[in-house]
């Protein structure tokens, strides 16, 4: 029993002894952590809004934000350490060697993190972009540093890794979608008439795109029909109802000029 006393008076005297000796120097390093997220956030906030003041993409400028706030506490730790006593040496060491370690066990998630930051500095999409990857289409809802998040107008959300999007081939239509449509018409019908009802039929439909105007045209000569080839951009959100809308006014509207939609016909011929 009276060991035991001894031990715990000794853990006593070395506690009371520490907090004397070193009481305000764990206050200043709690105020100086306190102070190094305070100015952090501010600092971000300050980049963040700078970044909107020039019109910075949306995922450029809260990557900006994070990282200044990230440097200024990592600086305000190191002076806390330093303010405890503590070298920043052999940390920096073991941090390196670790570093080392982690980069080798974990490559292929790190490949992510340098893709996404490619993404974000070269920026070859933006948020609300559609793009096509991978054999993947949809619109850019967000962009992290380990992957890239889109949707469609199904409301289903498509998550890429960065690294299948650096060195592919990414087309990028920016907020519209190309919608191609054909319908064939009878050889004894006029194409020029044909034409110029779909045109007009078209010309109606609500479309809100900066794009060109629909194409229309003859596009093939099939064995029972001429194709006529449609070719309009329509907002990716709403691609599919238009493209069923613009089906339904190319119909009507050759149904209302009395041109025949052809079908694959064949005659026979009986021989005496």
């Amino acid at each position: 029993m009276d060991e035991e006393l001894r031990q715990i008076t000794a853990i006593y005297d070395m506690a009371v002894e520490f907090f004397v000796n070193y009481s305000f120097q764990l206050v200043g390093a709690v105020l100086i952590l306190i102070i190094g997220f305070w100015l952090g956030g501010r600092i971000a906030a300050l980049v963040l809004r700078l970044c909107e003041r020039h019109s910075l993409d949306a995922t450029l400028a809260g990557f900006f934000a994070n990282t200044a706030k990230l440097l200024v506490i990592a600086i305000m730790s190191i002076i806390a350490m330093g303010k405890l006593g503590i070298s920043i040496g052999p940390f920096v060491a073991a941090l390196g060697a670790v570093s080392l370690g982690a980069g080798l066990a974990i490559q292929s998630p790190l490949s992510n993190y340098g893709a996404g930051l490619n993404i974000i500095l070269t920026r070859p999409f933006v948020v609300g972009d559609t793009i096509k990857v991978q054999a993947v289409t949809g619109i850019v809802k967000e962009i992290r540093l380990a992957y890239t998040l889109l949707t469609n107008e199904d409301g289903v959300e498509i998550i890429i890794p960065n690294k299948h999007i650096i060195g592919e081939v990414i087309h990028n239509s920016h907020e519209d979608t190309l919608i191609e449509l054909e319908v064939g018409i009878s050889y004894h019908a006029d194409p020029d008439q044909a034409i110029a009802a779909v045109k007009q039929a078209l010309q109606h439909l609500d479309i809100s795109t900066s794009r060109n105007q629909p194409e229309i045209g003859i596009d093939n000569f099939a064995d029972s029909n001429v194709t006529l080839a449609v070719r309009l951009w329509a907002p990716t959100i709403s691609h599919y109802q238009i493209r069923y809308q613009a089906n339904s006014a190319i119909y009507t509207a050759l149904k209302n000029a009395n041109i025949e939609i052809a079908f694959p016909q064949r005659e026979i011929k009986m021989l005496p």
